[in-house]
């Protein structure tokens, strides 16, 4: 058997919903047209007790956002000639855009930036934390291997 869970408001709270002072609340709570419970020395309003007294459903007070994290890396690669960066580059951007495609979101974004003169590569990773480390494993597997 399911338990259920009632909603309780502070006659703050209710004042806020129903955009009235909270003396008013409390006048209604005393004078029995809002029906509350006294919980020490303060009262609380069951949901269905509010509806019952508006005559219209309240909606459920917005549910927290849960937290969300990103990650900006830069990863880069010195040392790196031409062809290994075309190599490495279009690795990762296949994985990349694989992933997007079976996701369905844009948590992740990469750049890459290659300076030839200086031989070197960058990796500009933007997204979720898991799918950036996931990205970062892959680029770590691949610049370890043999040429």
């Amino acid at each position: 058997m399911a338990a259920v869970v009632q909603q309780f408001y502070s006659v703050d709270q209710v004042a806020g919903l129903l955009d009235l002072h909270v003396k008013t609340v409390r006048a209604y709570v005393r004078d029995g047209r809002l029906k509350a419970t006294r919980v020490g020395k303060q009262y609380r309003i069951a949901r269905e007790d509010l509806e019952a007294f508006t005559g219209a459903p309240m909606s459920p007070p917005p549910a927290q956002e849960a937290l969300h994290a990103e990650v900006s890396s830069i990863v880069q690669i010195d040392s790196i000639d031409r062809e290994a960066t075309i190599r490495l580059t279009n690795t990762v951007l296949a994985l990349v855009h694989g992933r997007h495609r079976r996701d369905g979101g844009d948590h992740l974004r990469v750049e890459t930036v290659y300076d030839e003169q200086r031989a070197t590569l960058k990796i500009i990773i933007l997204g979720d934390l898991d799918t950036t480390a996931n990205v970062l494993r892959v680029v770590d597997t691949l610049i370890s291997q043999p040429a």
